[in-house]
């Protein structure tokens, strides 16, 4: 097929053919539907300046609909020689309603052809990925319900510190979740601009009806000036990736629990045994490969986030060619955090706590600290004198099985203060949900 901005009498040579294109055609396929949406909408803006009449968008949009149902099936494809999905569509165009296609690119380029797939990319996945971490979130609040009343240790310097609980913890996930959810709806307020008519980024002879296309693919702005629309590629793809950075540091975390917390050493919680590997040598081995793919993979995506910084930081204002390599990382990323979150909800309905591991596994000292508070409280010590009085008393302090059990499960309902295991505020977090 023909190439856009080919010359007459003039054949690209096929070296630089392969280098320039790289792997674009293959990635554009993620946005040839949000190419023929904003094809849609610049067509419809078009006919408001009499470029196109009323039948003739009626011809554009059965094409464009045909197309997109051929893509889908396989009958069209994008090559190398095409380059991209903006010249499938154009080429497309012209071959089923001749003139028409050809007229198409009138007023527009590729440079914010692509700028507004992207966008609407970017703007469809936030929802998605947005629906999932709710989803999620869900999972974590029952989670903590259920097991609300579980001790658990707390650790701090990866040593037992604290008294914490199996619910305390899933809220902790739960909180961490809903702010990243709150983090992904300030990053699609922010990228919901609209960048068709900018043309190659200092406008075109034509007085374009940019609220109407803006309309038309439902962006709640207009990005005014031309060179910025540009400019922005790289900055907002580097906000989208910030927010889904956000989302990886929850999950890596969690995952870093699970792979310690369902060892043998710890054996906190029970998993099933579908969930995971073995070994191919040492027939005992239950790995939770999944749980260190997400750790990897966090570190995939942040560093996803940096390489997109690193190509557009210095760049000359205007489009560079270097703009093409953001595509993988941001579909990369975009297709691991989805899939991350749906193995994170996996695990977490797979895990059982081990109610009778854990407490043979809590060190006695963990509530020195609550014994100096108490001292300090109830016999009004300062509490430097409390601090050092506890650890002589824990140290004499015994415990049978029975009242060892006991004295847990009271000391939990003794951590009051907001947050803490004893006052979990679940209603909070049912209350945040309800409004997402």
């Amino acid at each position: 097929m023909a190439k856009l901005w080919k010359k007459s009498g003039i054949t690209l040579h096929p070296l630089v053919e392969k280098y320039t294109v790289g792997t674009d055609y293959i990635l554009d396929a993620k946005l040839m539907p949000y190419d023929i949406q904003a094809t849609k909408a610049h067509a419809k803006g078009l006919q408001q300046i009499g470029i196109f009449r009323a039948p003739e968008i009626r011809k554009i949009f059965s094409a464009l609909n045909r197309l997109e149902k051929d893509f889908r099936k396989g009958r069209v494809k994008i090559t190398v020689q095409d380059e991209d999905c903006h010249t499938v569509i154009e080429n497309y165009l012209t071959k089923k309603i001749k003139k028409l296609g050809l007229k198409i690119h009138t007023g527009r380029s590729r440079n914010d052809q692509v700028l507004t797939a992207l966008r609407l990319y970017m703007k469809d996945h936030l929802k998605m990925i947005r629906q999932k971490t709710k989803r999620l979130a869900r999972e974590f609040l029952d989670f903590a319900q259920q097991y609300q009343n579980m001790p658990l240790p707390g650790y701090s310097h990866t040593q037992q510190a604290m008294l914490s609980s199996v619910g305390h913890y899933a809220c902790g996930i739960l909180e961490s979740l809903l702010d990243d959810i709150d983090f992904l709806d300030y990053s699609a307020e922010h990228i919901n601009k609209n960048p068709l008519g900018s043309a190659a980024g200092f406008g075109v002879g034509l007085l374009l009806d940019r609220e109407l296309t803006t309309r038309e693919m439902r962006f709640h702005k207009i990005q005014i000036n031309s060179l910025y629309c540009q400019n922005s590629r790289g900055k907002f793809e580097s906000i989208y990736l910030e927010s889904l950075s956000q989302i990886m540091l929850t999950l890596s975390r969690f995952a870093t629990d699970l792979l310690l917390f369902t060892s043998q050493e710890f054996n906190f919680f029970s998993i099933k045994n579908n969930l995971v590997t073995g070994s191919s040598i040492m027939p005992q081995k239950r790995n939770l490969d999944a749980m260190e793919l997400l750790r990897g993979f966090s570190t995939v995506v942040m560093n996803n986030e940096a390489q997109i910084k690193d190509l557009v930081k210095g760049l000359i204002s205007g489009y560079n060619r270097d703009l093409q390599l953001i595509k993988k990382p941001l579909f990369e990323s975009t297709e691991i955090v989805m899939d991350s979150l749906d193995i994170a909800e996996l695990h977490l309905k797979g895990i059982t706590p081990n109610e009778e591991s854990i407490m043979q596994k809590m060190n006695k000292n963990i509530f020195t600290a609550d014994l100096a508070i108490n001292l300090a409280k109830n016999k009004k010590m300062p509490f430097r004198t409390a601090y050092q009085k506890a650890m002589q008393l824990m140290k004499k302090q015994k415990f049978d099985k029975n009242s060892y059990a006991i004295y847990i499960k009271e000391n939990l309902k003794t951590k009051i203060s907001l947050g803490a295991p004893g006052n979990l505020d679940i209603n909070h977090y049912k209350y945040r949900l309800s409004k997402i």
